[in-house]
Protein backbone atom coordinates (compact mmCIF):
# COMPACT_ATOMS: atom_id res chain seq x y z
CA UNK A 1 0.00 0.00 0.00
CA UNK A 2 2.91 2.16 0.94
CA UNK A 3 4.69 1.53 -2.74
CA UNK A 4 1.29 2.50 -4.44
CA UNK A 5 0.34 5.46 -2.41
CA UNK A 6 4.07 6.65 -3.84
CA UNK A 7 3.41 5.91 -7.20
CA UNK A 8 0.26 7.61 -7.22
CA UNK A 9 1.55 10.50 -5.63
CA UNK A 10 4.22 10.92 -8.34
CA UNK A 11 1.51 10.19 -10.95
CA UNK A 12 -0.77 13.02 -10.15
CA UNK A 13 2.58 15.37 -10.04
CA UNK A 14 3.25 14.01 -13.61
CA UNK A 15 -0.25 14.55 -15.04
CA UNK A 16 -0.11 18.09 -13.23
CA UNK A 17 3.21 18.76 -14.78
CA UNK A 18 1.79 17.54 -18.52
CA UNK A 19 -1.11 19.56 -17.84
CA UNK A 20 1.07 22.75 -17.41
CA UNK A 21 3.01 22.20 -20.48
CA UNK A 22 0.47 21.47 -22.96
CA UNK A 23 -1.47 24.57 -21.41
CA UNK A 24 1.36 26.50 -21.75
CA UNK A 25 1.73 25.81 -25.83
CA UNK A 26 -2.16 26.13 -26.12
CA UNK A 27 -2.45 29.55 -24.67
CA UNK A 28 0.95 30.70 -25.94
CA UNK A 29 -0.10 30.29 -29.30
CA UNK A 30 -3.55 31.54 -28.61
CA UNK A 31 -2.39 35.13 -27.38
CA UNK A 32 0.01 35.00 -30.08
CA UNK A 33 -2.16 34.58 -33.23
CA UNK A 34 -4.68 37.34 -31.08
CA UNK A 35 -1.81 39.89 -31.13
CA UNK A 36 -0.50 39.13 -34.81
CA UNK A 37 -4.59 38.83 -36.34
CA UNK A 38 -5.26 42.61 -34.27
CA UNK A 39 -1.64 43.87 -35.63
CA UNK A 40 -2.08 42.78 -39.45
CA UNK A 41 -2.11 45.88 -41.47
CA UNK A 42 -3.35 46.87 -45.21
CA UNK A 43 -0.86 48.80 -47.67
CA UNK A 44 -1.39 48.54 -51.64
CA UNK A 45 -0.04 45.64 -53.83
CA UNK A 46 -1.01 42.97 -51.37
CA UNK A 47 -1.36 39.36 -53.34
CA UNK A 48 -5.21 39.22 -54.26
CA UNK A 49 -7.16 38.07 -50.92
CA UNK A 50 -4.77 39.23 -48.96
CA UNK A 51 -6.44 40.53 -46.09
CA UNK A 52 -3.30 42.10 -44.28
CA UNK A 53 0.29 41.32 -43.25
CA UNK A 54 2.39 41.95 -40.28
CA UNK A 55 6.58 41.92 -39.69
CA UNK A 56 7.54 40.98 -37.12
CA UNK A 57 11.14 40.74 -35.46
CA UNK A 58 12.29 37.34 -33.28
CA UNK A 59 15.34 35.39 -32.27
CA UNK A 60 17.72 37.00 -34.93
CA UNK A 61 15.43 37.07 -37.72
CA UNK A 62 12.95 39.01 -39.57
CA UNK A 63 9.15 37.24 -39.88
CA UNK A 64 6.62 38.47 -42.80
CA UNK A 65 3.21 37.18 -42.17
CA UNK A 66 0.24 37.60 -44.57
CA UNK A 67 -3.40 36.25 -43.75
CA UNK A 68 -6.11 34.78 -46.07
CA UNK A 69 -9.57 35.82 -44.58
CA UNK A 70 -10.99 32.74 -46.78
CA UNK A 71 -7.85 30.85 -48.68
CA UNK A 72 -5.06 31.87 -51.03
CA UNK A 73 -5.68 31.27 -54.80
CA UNK A 74 -3.13 27.94 -54.03
CA UNK A 75 -3.10 25.12 -50.79
CA UNK A 76 0.61 25.32 -50.08
CA UNK A 77 2.73 22.41 -49.76
CA UNK A 78 2.81 22.74 -45.77
CA UNK A 79 0.04 23.95 -43.81
CA UNK A 80 0.29 23.94 -39.93
CA UNK A 81 -2.65 23.42 -37.90
CA UNK A 82 -2.58 24.92 -34.53
CA UNK A 83 -5.09 21.83 -32.75
CA UNK A 84 -3.17 19.61 -30.53
CA UNK A 85 -2.00 22.02 -27.99
CA UNK A 86 -5.58 22.01 -27.29
CA UNK A 87 -6.54 18.54 -27.42
CA UNK A 88 -3.92 17.68 -24.96
CA UNK A 89 -4.60 20.78 -22.43
CA UNK A 90 -7.93 19.16 -22.05
CA UNK A 91 -7.57 15.55 -22.11
CA UNK A 92 -4.37 15.82 -19.24
CA UNK A 93 -7.05 18.22 -17.59
CA UNK A 94 -9.44 15.65 -17.36
CA UNK A 95 -6.86 13.24 -16.38
CA UNK A 96 -5.98 15.30 -13.42
CA UNK A 97 -9.34 15.57 -12.74
CA UNK A 98 -9.56 11.58 -12.58
CA UNK A 99 -6.47 11.35 -10.45
CA UNK A 100 -6.91 13.98 -8.23
CA UNK A 101 -10.94 14.79 -7.85
CA UNK A 102 -12.32 11.15 -8.58
CA UNK A 103 -10.10 9.08 -7.02
CA UNK A 104 -10.32 11.14 -3.83
CA UNK A 105 -13.54 12.17 -4.60
CA UNK A 106 -14.08 11.55 -0.32
CA UNK A 107 -11.84 14.24 0.41
CA UNK A 108 -12.01 16.57 -2.32
CA UNK A 109 -15.01 16.35 -4.35
CA UNK A 110 -18.16 15.57 -2.23
CA UNK A 111 -18.84 17.46 1.00
CA UNK A 112 -21.57 15.86 3.08
CA UNK A 113 -21.95 19.21 4.65
CA UNK A 114 -23.18 20.95 1.11
CA UNK A 115 -24.65 17.79 -0.45
CA UNK A 116 -24.77 14.03 0.76
CA UNK A 117 -23.82 11.53 -1.79
CA UNK A 118 -21.91 8.98 -2.80
CA UNK A 119 -18.88 8.41 -4.42
CA UNK A 120 -20.44 7.04 -7.95
CA UNK A 121 -22.88 10.01 -7.79
CA UNK A 122 -20.84 12.51 -7.45
CA UNK A 123 -18.44 11.37 -10.29
CA UNK A 124 -21.27 10.76 -12.45
CA UNK A 125 -22.77 14.45 -11.56
CA UNK A 126 -19.16 16.13 -11.85
CA UNK A 127 -18.94 14.24 -15.83
CA UNK A 128 -22.80 15.62 -16.21
CA UNK A 129 -21.87 19.49 -15.49
CA UNK A 130 -18.76 19.46 -17.90
CA UNK A 131 -21.14 18.36 -20.50
CA UNK A 132 -24.42 20.21 -20.00
CA UNK A 133 -21.93 23.54 -20.12
CA UNK A 134 -21.05 22.91 -23.42
CA UNK A 135 -24.37 21.62 -24.46
CA UNK A 136 -25.64 25.28 -23.20
CA UNK A 137 -23.09 27.24 -24.40
CA UNK A 138 -23.09 25.73 -27.67
CA UNK A 139 -26.87 26.03 -28.24
CA UNK A 140 -26.86 30.15 -27.17
CA UNK A 141 -24.27 30.45 -30.04
CA UNK A 142 -25.87 28.67 -32.73
CA UNK A 143 -29.12 30.81 -31.46
CA UNK A 144 -30.28 33.50 -33.17
CA UNK A 145 -28.46 35.50 -29.87
CA UNK A 146 -25.42 34.51 -31.68
CA UNK A 147 -25.42 37.24 -34.27
CA UNK A 148 -24.97 39.34 -31.20
CA UNK A 149 -21.47 39.13 -30.04
CA UNK A 150 -21.96 41.76 -27.37
CA UNK A 151 -25.23 40.47 -26.38
CA UNK A 152 -24.61 36.82 -26.68
CA UNK A 153 -21.46 37.61 -23.90
CA UNK A 154 -23.97 39.08 -21.87
CA UNK A 155 -26.07 36.08 -21.88
CA UNK A 156 -22.87 33.77 -21.50
CA UNK A 157 -21.62 35.61 -18.57
CA UNK A 158 -24.80 35.10 -16.68
CA UNK A 159 -24.96 31.60 -17.44
CA UNK A 160 -21.31 31.22 -15.94
CA UNK A 161 -22.43 33.12 -12.78
CA UNK A 162 -25.70 30.51 -12.52
CA UNK A 163 -23.11 27.80 -12.74
CA UNK A 164 -20.76 28.93 -10.19
CA UNK A 165 -23.48 29.02 -7.66
CA UNK A 166 -24.61 26.44 -8.71
CA UNK A 167 -21.46 24.49 -8.30
CA UNK A 168 -20.95 25.81 -4.81
CA UNK A 169 -24.02 23.78 -3.62
CA UNK A 170 -23.06 20.36 -5.13
CA UNK A 171 -19.79 20.24 -4.40
CA UNK A 172 -16.68 20.91 -1.62
CA UNK A 173 -15.47 24.77 -2.54
CA UNK A 174 -12.35 23.60 -4.17
CA UNK A 175 -14.45 21.27 -6.46
CA UNK A 176 -16.75 23.75 -7.38
CA UNK A 177 -14.08 26.23 -8.28
CA UNK A 178 -12.23 23.43 -10.72
CA UNK A 179 -15.44 22.52 -12.18
CA UNK A 180 -16.04 26.01 -13.31
CA UNK A 181 -12.63 26.23 -14.63
CA UNK A 182 -13.14 22.84 -16.35
CA UNK A 183 -16.82 23.71 -17.83
CA UNK A 184 -14.97 26.99 -19.29
CA UNK A 185 -11.50 25.20 -20.08
CA UNK A 186 -14.01 22.39 -21.95
CA UNK A 187 -15.88 25.15 -24.11
CA UNK A 188 -12.61 26.44 -25.33
CA UNK A 189 -11.00 22.91 -26.39
CA UNK A 190 -14.80 22.00 -27.75
CA UNK A 191 -14.92 25.18 -29.92
CA UNK A 192 -11.27 24.12 -31.42
CA UNK A 193 -12.58 20.37 -32.02
CA UNK A 194 -16.13 20.47 -33.05
CA UNK A 195 -16.48 24.19 -34.67
CA UNK A 196 -12.88 25.97 -35.27
CA UNK A 197 -11.32 23.24 -37.19
CA UNK A 198 -13.70 21.50 -38.84
CA UNK A 199 -14.87 24.73 -40.32
CA UNK A 200 -11.40 25.30 -41.04
CA UNK A 201 -11.32 21.67 -42.78
CA UNK A 202 -14.41 22.74 -45.26
CA UNK A 203 -12.47 25.48 -45.89
CA UNK A 204 -9.48 23.71 -47.44
CA UNK A 205 -11.78 20.76 -48.70
CA UNK A 206 -13.54 23.75 -50.78
CA UNK A 207 -10.53 25.33 -51.87
CA UNK A 208 -8.66 21.57 -53.03
CA UNK A 209 -12.04 20.86 -54.93
CA UNK A 210 -11.73 24.18 -56.86
CA UNK A 211 -14.83 25.75 -55.29
CA UNK A 212 -14.90 29.13 -53.44
CA UNK A 213 -15.18 28.49 -49.95
CA UNK A 214 -18.18 30.42 -47.80
CA UNK A 215 -16.73 32.93 -45.71
CA UNK A 216 -19.48 32.19 -43.19
CA UNK A 217 -17.27 29.59 -41.90
CA UNK A 218 -14.74 31.84 -40.80
CA UNK A 219 -16.68 34.12 -39.32
CA UNK A 220 -18.13 31.67 -36.80
CA UNK A 221 -14.42 30.37 -36.02
CA UNK A 222 -13.39 33.94 -35.29
CA UNK A 223 -16.21 34.32 -33.25
CA UNK A 224 -15.68 31.49 -31.42
CA UNK A 225 -11.72 32.06 -31.32
CA UNK A 226 -12.78 35.49 -29.60
CA UNK A 227 -14.60 33.68 -26.82
CA UNK A 228 -11.48 31.84 -26.06
CA UNK A 229 -9.43 34.55 -26.24
CA UNK A 230 -11.30 36.34 -23.39
CA UNK A 231 -11.80 32.88 -21.43
CA UNK A 232 -8.41 32.00 -21.35
CA UNK A 233 -7.90 34.18 -17.81
CA UNK A 234 -10.24 33.05 -15.88
CA UNK A 235 -9.30 29.60 -16.42
CA UNK A 236 -6.14 30.03 -15.12
CA UNK A 237 -7.32 31.94 -12.42
CA UNK A 238 -9.85 28.72 -11.70
CA UNK A 239 -7.33 26.04 -11.69
CA UNK A 240 -4.87 27.91 -9.52
CA UNK A 241 -7.26 28.73 -6.89
CA UNK A 242 -7.28 25.23 -5.18
CA UNK A 243 -3.81 26.76 -3.44
CA UNK A 244 -5.54 29.28 -2.11
CA UNK A 245 -8.73 28.55 0.42
CA UNK A 246 -9.78 32.18 0.46
CA UNK A 247 -10.60 31.90 -3.02
CA UNK A 248 -13.00 28.91 -2.87
CA UNK A 249 -13.52 28.10 0.70
CA UNK A 250 -15.04 31.42 1.92
CA UNK A 251 -18.61 31.97 2.26
CA UNK A 252 -19.02 34.29 -1.27
CA UNK A 253 -16.30 31.74 -3.38
CA UNK A 254 -19.23 32.10 -5.81
CA UNK A 255 -19.29 35.89 -6.26
CA UNK A 256 -15.74 35.39 -6.55
CA UNK A 257 -15.37 33.15 -9.02
CA UNK A 258 -18.00 35.63 -10.87
CA UNK A 259 -16.14 38.52 -10.82
CA UNK A 260 -12.59 36.96 -11.84
CA UNK A 261 -14.60 36.67 -15.07
CA UNK A 262 -14.77 40.05 -15.21
CA UNK A 263 -11.14 40.87 -14.63
CA UNK A 264 -10.26 38.21 -17.10
CA UNK A 265 -12.19 40.31 -19.38
CA UNK A 266 -10.98 43.48 -18.50
CA UNK A 267 -7.31 42.69 -18.80
CA UNK A 268 -7.70 40.85 -22.15
CA UNK A 269 -9.83 43.78 -23.28
CA UNK A 270 -6.79 46.01 -22.53
CA UNK A 271 -3.72 43.69 -24.42
CA UNK A 272 -6.20 43.20 -27.32
CA UNK A 273 -6.92 47.06 -27.57
CA UNK A 274 -3.30 47.82 -27.43
CA UNK A 275 -2.20 45.24 -30.17
CA UNK A 276 -4.81 46.43 -32.53
CA UNK A 277 -2.84 50.02 -31.85
CA UNK A 278 -6.21 51.36 -30.82
CA UNK A 279 -5.03 52.86 -27.75
CA UNK A 280 -4.13 52.47 -24.30
CA UNK A 281 -7.60 52.14 -22.00
CA UNK A 282 -5.23 52.52 -18.54
CA UNK A 283 -8.92 52.34 -17.12
CA UNK A 284 -8.78 48.88 -17.59
CA UNK A 285 -6.85 47.90 -14.80
CA UNK A 286 -8.06 50.49 -12.48
CA UNK A 287 -11.45 48.20 -12.95
CA UNK A 288 -9.51 44.85 -12.78
CA UNK A 289 -7.55 46.24 -9.22
CA UNK A 290 -11.43 47.35 -7.98
CA UNK A 291 -12.88 44.39 -8.46
CA UNK A 292 -9.84 42.59 -6.96
CA UNK A 293 -10.21 44.55 -3.70
CA UNK A 294 -13.90 43.75 -3.55
CA UNK A 295 -12.72 39.99 -3.63
CA UNK A 296 -10.45 40.77 -1.08
CA UNK A 297 -13.70 42.27 1.25
CA UNK A 298 -15.68 39.40 0.20
CA UNK A 299 -13.22 36.08 1.11
CA UNK A 300 -13.24 37.70 4.62
CA UNK A 301 -17.02 39.35 5.27
CA UNK A 302 -17.97 40.46 7.86
CA UNK A 303 -14.31 41.14 8.60
CA UNK A 304 -11.49 42.14 7.17
CA UNK A 305 -8.52 39.60 7.61
CA UNK A 306 -6.22 41.82 10.35
CA UNK A 307 -3.01 40.23 8.29
CA UNK A 308 -0.10 38.62 8.87
CA UNK A 309 1.56 38.41 12.34
CA UNK A 310 4.05 41.06 12.81
CA UNK A 311 8.11 40.06 12.23
CA UNK A 312 8.85 40.23 15.86
CA UNK A 313 6.24 37.63 16.80
CA UNK A 314 7.17 34.27 17.58
CA UNK A 315 5.71 31.05 17.92
CA UNK A 316 5.66 31.67 21.58
CA UNK A 317 2.83 33.84 21.53
CA UNK A 318 0.06 31.62 20.44
CA UNK A 319 1.15 29.00 23.09
CA UNK A 320 0.81 31.80 25.71
CA UNK A 321 -2.41 32.42 24.52
CA UNK A 322 -5.09 32.41 26.77
CA UNK A 323 -7.55 30.08 24.21
CA UNK A 324 -4.67 27.89 23.10
CA UNK A 325 -5.49 24.73 25.08
CA UNK A 326 -8.73 24.73 23.63
CA UNK A 327 -7.03 25.53 20.47
CA UNK A 328 -4.42 22.26 20.76
CA UNK A 329 -7.11 20.36 21.41
CA UNK A 330 -9.51 21.40 18.21
CA UNK A 331 -6.22 20.64 16.02
CA UNK A 332 -5.45 17.05 17.69
CA UNK A 333 -9.24 16.29 17.21
CA UNK A 334 -9.96 17.50 13.80
CA UNK A 335 -6.26 17.99 11.98
CA UNK A 336 -3.81 15.81 13.28
CA UNK A 337 -5.05 12.19 12.07
CA UNK A 338 -3.33 13.42 8.76
CA UNK A 339 -0.93 16.06 10.04
CA UNK A 340 1.15 14.03 11.61
CA UNK A 341 4.36 11.95 12.37
CA UNK A 342 2.29 8.43 11.07
CA UNK A 343 -0.83 9.49 10.22
CA UNK A 344 -4.35 7.21 11.27
CA UNK A 345 -6.94 8.55 8.75
CA UNK A 346 -7.22 5.59 5.84
CA UNK A 347 -5.45 6.35 2.53
CA UNK A 348 -3.20 9.27 4.34
CA UNK A 349 0.66 7.73 5.02
CA UNK A 350 2.33 11.03 4.77
CA UNK A 351 0.66 14.23 6.42
CA UNK A 352 -0.15 16.49 3.52
CA UNK A 353 2.56 18.86 2.03
CA UNK A 354 4.56 17.72 5.15
CA UNK A 355 2.90 19.87 7.57
CA UNK A 356 2.55 18.18 11.21
CA UNK A 357 0.28 19.49 13.64
CA UNK A 358 1.21 17.03 16.80
CA UNK A 359 2.82 19.04 19.32
CA UNK A 360 2.71 22.06 20.82
CA UNK A 361 5.40 23.78 18.76
CA UNK A 362 4.19 22.59 15.22
CA UNK A 363 0.42 24.18 15.84
CA UNK A 364 2.31 27.51 17.18
CA UNK A 365 4.18 27.32 13.95
CA UNK A 366 1.68 26.72 11.71
CA UNK A 367 -0.87 29.25 13.56
CA UNK A 368 -1.18 31.22 10.18
CA UNK A 369 -2.01 28.54 8.16
CA UNK A 370 -4.91 26.75 10.38
CA UNK A 371 -5.88 30.90 10.92
CA UNK A 372 -6.20 30.57 7.20
CA UNK A 373 -7.42 27.52 6.35
CA UNK A 374 -9.87 26.30 9.01
CA UNK A 375 -10.56 29.68 10.88
CA UNK A 376 -11.14 32.13 7.84
CA UNK A 377 -12.23 29.74 5.26
CA UNK A 378 -13.88 26.11 4.86
CA UNK A 379 -11.03 24.78 3.01
CA UNK A 380 -9.85 22.64 6.09
CA UNK A 381 -10.41 19.77 6.56
CA UNK A 382 -11.13 18.83 2.92
CA UNK A 383 -15.04 17.80 3.01
CA UNK A 384 -14.94 18.25 6.47
CA UNK A 385 -14.69 15.10 7.16
CA UNK A 386 -13.60 15.27 10.66
CA UNK A 387 -16.72 17.71 11.31
CA UNK A 388 -15.02 21.43 12.93
CA UNK A 389 -17.90 23.15 14.43
CA UNK A 390 -18.46 26.92 13.33
CA UNK A 391 -17.53 27.33 17.26
CA UNK A 392 -14.35 25.80 16.83
CA UNK A 393 -13.14 27.89 13.74
CA UNK A 394 -13.81 30.98 15.74
CA UNK A 395 -11.65 29.43 18.37
CA UNK A 396 -9.15 29.27 15.87
CA UNK A 397 -9.75 32.72 14.87
CA UNK A 398 -9.86 34.45 18.00
CA UNK A 399 -6.60 32.95 18.93
CA UNK A 400 -4.73 34.09 16.27
CA UNK A 401 -6.13 37.56 16.10
CA UNK A 402 -5.78 38.02 20.03
CA UNK A 403 -2.44 36.18 20.13
CA UNK A 404 0.54 38.88 21.54
CA UNK A 405 -2.58 41.42 22.07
Amino acid sequence: MMDFAIFWDWLSFAVRWLHVITGIAWIGSSFYFVALDLGLRQRPGMPAGAFGEEWQVHGGGFYHIQKYLVAPAEMPEHLTWFKWESYATWLSGFAMLCVVYYAGADLFLIDPNVLPMSVPVGILLSMATIGVGWVVYDLLCRSPLGKSDTGLMLVLYCVLVFIAWGLTHLFTGRAAFLHLGAITATIMSANVFMVIIPNQKIVVADLIAGRKPDPKYGKIAKQRSLHNNYLTLPVLFLMLSNHYPLAFGTQFNWVIASLVFIIGVLIRHYFNTVHKRAGNPHWTWLGALVLFIIIIWLSTVPKVLTGEPKASASADIYIASAHFPAVRDTVLGRCSMCHAQEPVYEGIYHAPKGVMLDTDADIANHAREIYLQAGRSHAMPPANVSQITDKERALLVAWFEGAGK
